[in-house]
């Protein structure tokens, strides 16, 4: 059998090996139009920053060793500008020549994955970007041509959040320009907001709601009318499926852009297969199909390919899109279903946010990891979650991401045994402790309000209670809100409007002390969901 290979990095090589393995006595070769092969794309922002100052390491194969060790042949600068599906071949170019020739395959896998997303704005040819290891030689060039100028981007994206805070950690000025409202907008408002304040007082400055007008050879000229030098400029505004090549061939392209694949990540056509970002996966938990452009799951869809192809019954699972970003010493992950993304898709949910401490807040270094999850009013199942916090964020995500796997419920995090010694988590876990209050809102223990729906509970009359002590109330609290620490609760009853009240602590759990004892006495009364904490992340 004779196998191509289109592209050869995370899907395309995992695909290559995996049918060496398979088959001793296959014949492969990959193509790849760049001048390396199975890189480490997602260290590119920190070998701009010398952070990875060993260019070597990010060179995972070279072709010399995959022939070494798996006799796959690999062609680099070669570029597949062409398939002949009904004769099945391949048409290439040489990128150094120009010159053209042709080879046959048997079976054809396609993993050409994502290029930067066009903007059509004057001067944007001036733009770098960072998708190989070549582009992050020219990106490292550029800020060492100017290490007392300006730097732009455009995009605030995973990409562009990276480069910004390793662009600052060489002491250049740095502006990340967002069209949206927030960065990373795969988050909650509420959830992503610290990440922003960090970037800020990193000295990174972030311009949201802002539209790119023009490109000149010394700033980004935005729409509002704005100028923002930049002596370097990025795009990192998305990227796209780089599917030119499955067009021109007439495979089907799904409705995300995507090229469509079976369950076997096969294409319309039989002998061709595909993997990598330019493929669409789908959905875990909407049904539908999206693009979720992660090396994990080029990685891992590469490996099927072969497998398929080997005949193995194998079938692709749906994707969560389970992420993690972190700068200057924050972190944000998320898993499966944000609130946007459910409420986009008609998903019915309940939420809950709640901020334990990392580990136990004896043990020295305690510091607190935010979490947000929704999940099926009906059935309880997790739908998805959201974290940050300055460590542990990429355990807990993690952990929720294996439960939505596992269907598990809300009330099944109760129940987890996760590891515990007091230098790495406590004894009810952060995602226990996700799990007991979950239980709370779930059975309808504790009714609750979202930050968002503070301020019509209010305009319909609610008397609004600060449950936390007098000096934390003074130190800050929502706008015309009665302090009343909890354990003066009982013995002031008559300060309280029982018939429509809202209570508030720092976190939520002394919020759901005060509302049982609320309830106790006769009161129709909700807990703010999160407490002050979440409130507070949004600099009302």
């Amino acid at each position: 059998m004779k196998f191509v290979i289109v592209g050869g990095v995370a899907g395309g090589m995992s695909a290559a090996a995996r049918l060496r393995r398979l088959d001793e006595s296959a014949q492969i070769t990959v193509y790849e139009m760049a001048e390396h092969v199975s890189y480490a794309n997602c260290g590119l922002p920190y070998f701009v920053s010398d952070v990875i100052s060993d260019r070597s390491s990010l060179l995972l194969q070279t072709p010399d060793s995959l022939w070494s060790r798996f006799r796959i042949a690999v062609k680099t600068q070669s570029k597949v500008v062409r398939i002949d599906r009904s004769a099945k071949f391949v048409e290439i170019q040489n990128l150094a020549t120009g010159e053209t020739y042709q080879d046959n395959y048997d079976k054809l896998v396609i993993s050409t994955g994502a290029r930067p997303r066009h903007l059509d704005v004057p001067g944007i040819e001036r733009a770098l970007w960072l998708r190989n290891v070549t582009d992050a030689d020219a990106v490292k060039a550029a800020l060492a041509e100017a290490p007392h100028r300006s730097a732009a981007i455009i995009g605030a994206g995973f990409v562009g959040i990276e480069l910004a805070e390793n662009i600052r950690q060489l002491g250049i000025p740095v502006t990340v320009i967002q069209r949206g409202s927030s960065i990373l907008g795969q988050f909650d408002p509420e959830m992503i907001q610290p990440l922003h304040d960090q970037l800020v007082s990193n000295g990174v400055r972030v311009v949201l709601n802002a539209e790119v007008a023009e490109i000149s050879d010394s700033s980004v000229l935005l729409k509002s009318g704005e100028t923002i030098p930049a002596g370097v400029v990025f795009t990192a505004a998305g990227v796209e499926p780089d599917n030119q090549l499955a067009v021109g061939a007439g495979l089907k392209i799904g409705a995300t852009g995507g090229l469509w694949v079976d369950a076997q990540q096969r294409t319309s056509d039989p002998n061709i297969y595909a993997a990598g970002d330019a493929v669409e996966k789908n959905g875990e938990l909407t049904g539908t199909q999206t693009l979720i452009p992660l090396a994990n799951l080029a990685n891992r869809h590469g490996r099927l390919v072969a497998d398929a192809i080997a005949g193995r019954q194998v079938a692709a699972h749906p994707a969560l899109g389970t992420v993690i970003l972190g700068a200057f010493g924050y972190s944000v992950g998320i898993t499966g279903l944000s609130e946007r993304a459910a409420i986009a898709s008609g998903i019915e949910h309940q939420i809950i946010h709640v901020h334990p401490s990392n580990h136990a807040g004896y043990y020295p270094g305690a510091s607190r990891v935010s979490m947000k999850l929704l999940f099926d009013p009906i059935s309880g199942k997790i739908l998805g979650a959201q974290a940050h916090g300055k460590d542990g964020v990429d355990k807990r995500i993690d952990v929720i991401s294996t439960a939505i796997r596992g269907h598990l419920t809300i009330d099944d995090l109760m129940d987890l045994e996760l590891a515990y010694a007091p230098q790495f988590g406590s004894a009810k876990d952060a995602v226990n402790i996700a799990g007991y209050v979950g239980n709370n809102v779930w059975s309808g223990t504790t009714p609750t309000l979202q930050w968002y729906q503070l301020s019509e509970a209010i305009s319909l009359g609610a008397q609004v209670i600060d449950v936390r002590s007098s000096a934390e109330h003074s130190a800050g609290h929502i706008p015309g809100t009665v302090n009343i620490p909890v354990d003066e609760l009982r013995d002031r009853l008559a300060e309280v409007q029982l018939d429509n009240v809202v209570v508030y602590c720092a976190v939520g759990q002394r919020g759901h002390i005060a509302t049982q004892i609320l309830k106790a006495h006769g009161a129709k009364v909700r807990n703010l969901d999160g407490g002050y904490a979440t409130w507070s992340a949004l600099k009302h």
